[in-house]
C-alpha cells in the first residue's frame, strides 16, 4: 500500500540521484528534531542534527506543546532543514505512541495463513474505531525473545510483521490449548495521512513510517541486553516501556510531563516560562545551590509522580513474570536534568542512566560533551536515520 505513495513522493522531490545519507525527522508535541547519518565503510557517521521548538510558531512558550496545523508544521521543518544544512531528501518519520493503539492479545496458536486471518477479526475487540479506519501491524512476541528479529514498520503494503522463527509455520498439529501472544499496533489511516502531508509539503522523500518506541530500541538498546525499562519523558506525557532483548513486552502513558514541571516552576517562583525552562536544565537536582533549593522542591514533586505511576507498571510487571527489570533507561527532553539518575535510584530502587543515542554514532569529537548531553532528545531521530542506512535506502 504504501510503496506507492512512497514512489509518487519521491517522483515529487528535488533530489532524485541516490544519497549516501539518510534523514530521521521526529517531530514532537513542542519540537522537531532532526539527525542526517551516511555510511561509510559500515559505520554511521553523524553529518548534521538540529532542533527547533514549536512552541513560538503556535503562539506560546519554548518547551510548551502546540497543536499546530500541517501547514504550519512543514514551514516549521523547511526552516528548520535549512538552519541545519540538510542537503539529503530521503527520510525516516516517527508515529508518535499517542497516534497509535498498542496492545497483546492471546490467541491459539496456528499457522501463518490462519493468523493472518484471525488476527484483525480478534483485534476489532480492542480498537474503538471500525477495523477498515486503521492500519494494522502486528508480531509474535515470542517465548524466547532471542531468537527474534527487530520490529519491522507500517509499511511494506501493511504486511504483518511477524517472525515465525518460534515454531514451524507449516506444521498445522498444534497442541490443544496451546497459546501465542501477539503484539498488535493499530495506527488510524488519518494519522498516516497527515505524516505523509507534512514531509510532502517539505519537499522530503518519505521512506518509511515507524512507531517511535521502535526509533528509541534502536538507537538506545542492544539487542542482546535482558529486560530493561525505558522512561521517556516528553513534554506533555512521559512513555514508559518494559523491553526484553530488544523486543516491546509492556507500555504505558503517565499524564504528565516535562512542560508540567516547568509551568509548577513558573508558578512557583513567578516567572516566565522560558526562565523556568533554562533554570530546570541549570540546576542539579541532588545538589543545588541553596538559593535553588526551592526550584529543585518543585522539580522533585512532579518527578516523584512520574515515578510513582511508573513504579506501579514496574512492580506489575515483575510480579507477573517474576523477571527483575536491570535498569531503566531516560529518553526524552525532559530527561535532560542534571543529578536525574542519582534522584531516581533513591526514589524506585532501581538502577539508571540517561540514554546515550550518539553513542552509536561516529561524531567529530570537539561534539562529545554537548552530544552527550542533549542525546536523550534525539533518540528517535538517531533510530529513524540508522534504520534508513541499515535497510539501504542511502
Amino acid at each position: 500500500m504504501f510503496e506507492n505513495i512512497t514512489e509518487k513522493l519521491k517522483n515529487l522531490n528535488f533530489l532524485q540521484k541516490k544519497s549516501q545519507s539518510f534523514l530521521g525527522v521526529d517531530i514532537g508535541s513542542s519540537a522537531i528534531k532532526v539527525v542526517q547519518l551516511k555510511k561509510e565503510k559500515g559505520v554511521a557517521i553523524l553529518e548534521t542534527y538540529g532542533e527547533l521548538s514549536l512552541g513560538p510558531a503556535g503562539g506560546t512558550e519554548v518547551g510548551r506543546s502546540t497543536n499546530l496545523s500541517d501547514k504550519q508544521i512543514s514551514a516549521s521543518l523547511i526552516n528548520l532543514l535549512e538552519e541545519s544544512r540538510v542537503n539529503v531528501s530521503e527520510c525516516g518519520v516517527c508515529i508518535p505512541i499517542r497516534s497509535a493503539l498498542v496492545f497483546d492479545m492471546e490467541i491459539p496458536k496456528m499457522t501463518e495463513d490462519q493468523l493472518k486471518k484471525i488476527i484483525p477479526i480478534e483485534a476489532r475487540r480492542y480498537i474503538p474505531v471500525p477495523i477498515s479506519e486503521v492500519i494494522l501491524d502486528w508480531r509474535i512476541i515470542p517465548d524466547d525473545p532471542l531468537i527474534d528479529d527487530e520490529p519491522d514498520d507500517i509499511e511494506k503494503d501493511n504486511r504483518p510483521a511477524i517472525n515465525y522463527n518460534n515454531y514451524d509455520k507449516k506444521d498445522e498439529k498444534f497442541k490443544q490449548g496451546e497459546k501465542v501472544k501477539i503484539f498488535v499496533v493499530a495506527i488510524h489511516k488519518n494519522a498516516i495521512e497527515r505524516y505523509q502531508n507534512i514531509i510532502k509539503q517539505a519537499e522530503l522523500s518519505l521512506n518509511f513510517l515507524e512507531i517511535e518506541i521502535f526509533s528509541t530500541i534502536r538507537s538506545v538498546i542492544d539487542h542482546n541486553i535482558s529486560t530493561v525499562a525505558m522512561l521517556d519523558i516528553g513534554a506533555s506525557v512521559s512513555k514508559l516501556y518494559i523491553v526484553e532483548y530488544g523486543v516491546v513486552k509492556d507500555s504505558h502513558i503517565i499524564n504528565k510531563g516535562s512542560q508540567d514541571i516547568s509551568l509548577a516552576i513558573s508558578r512557583a517562583l513567578g516567572i516566565s516560562i522560558k526562565e523556568a525552562e533554562e533554570k530546570k536544565r541549570a540546576i542539579d537536582l541532588e545538589n543545588p545551590a541553596s538559593s535553588d533549593k526551592e526550584i529543585a522542591d518543585v522539580m522533585a514533586t512532579n518527578l516523584k509522580y512520574i515515578f510513582i505511576e511508573a513504579n506501579k507498571v514496574l512492580k506489575r510487571y515483575q510480579s507477573i513474570y517474576n523477571k527483575n527489570i536491570k535498569e531503566l533507561i531516560f529518553t526524552g527532553g525532559g530527561s535532560v536534568i542534571k543529578g536525574l539518575p542519582a534522584f531516581t535510584s533513591k526514589n524506585l530502587e532501581i538502577n539508571s542512566q540517561i540514554a546515550d543515542p550518539f553513542s552509536k554514532v561516529r561524531t567529530p569529537a570537539f561534539l562529545d560533551e554537548v552530544l552527550k548531553e542533549i542525546g536523550p532528545e534525539f533518540a528517535v531521530a538517531v533510530g529513524l536515520a540508522l534504520r534508513g542506512l541499515e535497510d539501504g535506502n542511502s
